[in-house]
């Protein structure tokens, strides 16, 4: 005889099985199954019979692409500028962000819906119109831009050598702040306001009440938001590439995707282009554990009771 627990497990069993069907059938699909290939290819190298016009043979390679990438010098160079990027444009973006949402969850900003629509809309443009709106800003003799910092006797190279990386670190900003202060925003307004006014009667300024009230409640929300920026970051690819059109420092490798792309599409060499996005993999996930390690550690030593009493004035 079924009880009643027993009758109500079997419907609550489909409706995940229904919820986390689509979800698992993609997953298999986009990631794990590509990823299982691409591992695969890694340890294979495909060869020509006859100075290279012969017929194609695949052999075992076991690790030789794996040291062949981490001996190549233009793998290397890219992966230190794509960190040199990162280190940029990771503190700049959520720190960015971050004061954004505070502002406009502090109640000062007027027209706060119309201010935030306005910077969410550069994220709706795509990434490749974006660095072609930019390449015009930054290209010499047709930018407007360097027209009026040459007209105030400015002479500045944004394709230069010095000013490369913080023009990448402008474009992704660009498209990516407005985005992100929204998200923060949301997970401010989900804050209890008993809170928020316990301090506030306490005598804590808005400034101690966002640093030590607000920013330690979302602070899971922070710490996703750093791993899919940092992730989003190590993925540079599109803005050197469209960048590379008009300057010759951005070469077909200058970062570890490009150097990917390379290998795959103009060397045809798949197992080396396997061997570096598993490298690639392993350094996100090697990243976005610290960064989960870090933030959870900080969050668990920080609890409401003890923000609201870090909050309190002091006499």
């Amino acid at each position: 005889m079924s009880t009643p627990t027993t009758r109500t497990r079997g419907p609550q069993r489909l409706a995940v099985a229904t919820l986390l069907g689509p979800f698992t059938v993609l997953l298999l699909a986009v990631f794990l199954i590509p990823t299982l290939y691409a591992i695969k290819l890694s340890f294979f190298s495909t060869s020509h019979e006859g100075l290279g016009f012969g017929t194609a043979r695949t052999a075992f390679a076991g690790l030789r692409n794996y040291a062949a990438v981490l001996a190549d010098p233009s793998f290397v160079r890219g992966v230190g500028i794509t960190l040199l990027y990162a280190v940029v444009f990771i503190p700049v973006v959520v720190i960015g962000a971050l004061a954004l949402a505070l502002l406009f969850d502090s109640g000062l900003v007027r027209a706060r819906q119309l201010s935030q629509t306005v910077l969410f809309v550069p994220h709706a443009v795509p990434g490749i119109i974006a660095t072609v709106i930019w390449l015009y800003l930054y290209t010499p003799g047709i930018s407007p831009v360097l027209d009026l910092l040459g007209g105030a006797d400015l002479d500045i190279d944004f394709l230069g050598l010095h000013m490369l990386i913080p023009s990448l670190v402008n474009i992704a900003m660009w498209s990516g702040l407005g985005y992100t202060a929204v998200i923060f925003f949301a997970a401010l307004r989900a804050i209890p306001r008993e809170l928020v006014e316990a301090a506030a009667i306490d005598g804590a300024g808005p400034v101690r009440t966002a640093l030590t009230i607000k920013v330690p409640m979302i602070r899971a929300t922070l710490s996703t938001v750093v791993i899919f920026t940092t992730i989003g970051a190590l993925q540079l690819f599109t803005e050197p590439m469209l960048l590379g059109k008009a300057t010759p420092l951005v070469g077909p490798r200058y970062t570890p995707n490009m150097y990917i792309f390379d290998a795959a599409f103009t060397r045809n060499n798949y197992g080396l282009a396997s061997a570096a996005s598993v490298l690639l993999l392993l350094v996100c996930c090697a990243l976005s554990f610290v960064v989960t390690r870090g933030t959870g550690g900080a969050a668990r030593r920080t609890t409401p009771a003890t923000a609201v009493t870090s909050g309190k004035a002091r006499p």
